[in-house]
């Protein structure tokens, strides 16, 4: 139950529309509902303004219908990460309105658009193509939180005036996330052009030596730009998130 929902319950209860017996069977399973397996935190969209998410790694292909049923009974959008194609598949036979996002592994259930909530433009940028999975991940994360998003991909060091060209771009943009496996080092380039937060996400493209991402966390970590955070490897999800908060103040 989001605010707007409860503010119109209340409303309706003031006026007498809604019977308070009514409107205490809406709201008993607030603050959470007890599946055994899963305690889902219904009152997290009144506390934080977006739903609970779900990750879908590690739940079987029944627990995780049942999650994302109750949460879209209470909820107008359902956004599950880290969920495979047979598991995606699963859920939309019964639930059909749910999009799958094959690159980004992201499923998306909502009763509308989102309302934009963001201030400013977020922007999302790769280094590299091999890199897009993880900047769809945010990318597509930032949208159903309510933002305006747009990306730019395949602009790494290798050829820097590939991301010198969109400098209008990147200046304009409220906050910025930046997606490199290798040796990471796009966000430090990036944080030296803008004077706006910049989120970067190390990835776990490269060779031996990048420690599966690694290396490119730890460049990260290093940068000598002043205004990079950095999230977890191929935690897009978790960068999008963090935007979207920066971008709603």
């Amino acid at each position: 139950m989001n605010m707007d929902k409860l503010k119109d319950l209340l409303m309706s209860v003031r006026e007498g529309r809604t019977e308070v017996e009514q409107a205490l069977q809406a709201l008993k399973n607030l603050p959470f509902e007890d599946m055994t397996y899963a305690k889902i935190d219904h009152h997290r969209p009144l506390r934080q303004g977006f739903p609970e998410v779900v990750f879908g790694e590690g739940k079987t292909a029944e627990q995780l219908l049942k999650i994302v049923t109750s949460i879209y009974e209470h909820s107008d959008r359902v956004l599950v990460t880290r969920i495979s194609e047979d598991k995606a598949a699963y859920i939309r036979s019964s639930l059909p309105d749910a999009v799958y996002h094959p690159l980004s592994r992201l499923l998306i259930l909502k009763t509308k658009e989102p309302e934009i909530v963001g201030k400013g433009t977020i922007l999302v940028i790769s280094a590299g193509t091999s890199d897009i999975a993880v900047a769809e991940e945010a990318y597509l994360t930032a949208q159903i939180m309510g933002n305006r998003v747009e990306y730019l991909y395949d602009v790494g060091v290798a050829g820097i005036h590939r991301l010198l060209s969109h400098k209008e771009k990147i200046a304009s943009a409220s906050v910025l996330i930046v997606v490199a496996g290798m040796e990471g080092a796009l966000p430090s380039v990036v944080g030296g052009l803008v004077d706006k937060p910049v989120i970067a996400v190390p990835t776990s493209v490269g060779y031996g030596a990048s420690f599966g991402g690694i290396a490119a966390l730890l460049a990260m970590l290093n940068s000598c730009a002043a205004g990079v955070a950095v999230v977890n490897i191929d935690n897009g999800f978790g960068a999008a998130y963090t935007a979207g908060l920066i971008n709603r103040l």
